[in-house]
């Protein structure tokens, strides 16, 4: 078992919360002295407060920043096909 404190601050994560739950890519936004702030991508973006001793079932990979990039472009992309032009 692992908790949030393991996660270093401006860094991209695939973790797994729970044993029986999805996984999930974070980025750890900010660091307190007891929490870390957390954008979670989902269907969309969710921030959220963690306690640094939450609870991780497993950590799976740290992502790279080519990793990162290519993830970024076709998130972005398919986000943009939700909106339709209004003309």
């Amino acid at each position: 078992m692992y908790s949030y404190a393991l996660l270093e601050k401006g860094c991209y994560y695939l973790i797994q919360e729970k044993e029986k739950s999805p996984i999930v890519m974070i980025r750890i936004m900010l660091e307190s002295d007891h929490c870390m702030f957390i954008s979670k991508y989902v269907e969309t973006e969710v921030t959220e407060w963690k306690r640094k001793t939450d609870p991780i079932f497993e950590i799976i990979e740290l992502l790279d920043d080519q990793a990162v990039k290519e993830w970024e472009s076709s998130y972005y992309n398919n986000e943009d096909a939700y909106y339709e032009d209004e003309d």
